[in-house]
């Protein structure tokens, strides 16, 4: 069961802080642990939907998410149309 706290905190860690990364692994001799099973997409569709691309951007820009991360959580910014 995906939990919406979870989700939220995992987001905000990530693209805000950069206290975690998506995927667990080692930067500069700092181990991320990455978000639990299941968890990826939605983490991903949270910032998307409720983070903005400024927010997005900024965390590629520091290397909290990769260039595959980037473009899979772009993708899933919504398409306003008037």
């Amino acid at each position: 069961m995906i939990l919406e706290f979870r989700t939220s905190t995992y987001a905000l860690n990530i693209y805000v802080y950069g206290n975690n990364r998506l995927t667990a692994r080692t930067e500069n001799g700092v181990a991320y642990t990455g978000v639990a099973v299941g968890y990826y997409t939605p983490v991903e569709t949270y910032a998307a939907t409720d983070l903005g691309q400024d927010v997005i951007d900024n965390a590629l820009t520091m290397t909290w998410i990769n260039a595959t991360e980037y473009a899979e959580t772009i993708a899933l910014i919504p398409v306003v149309t008037s």
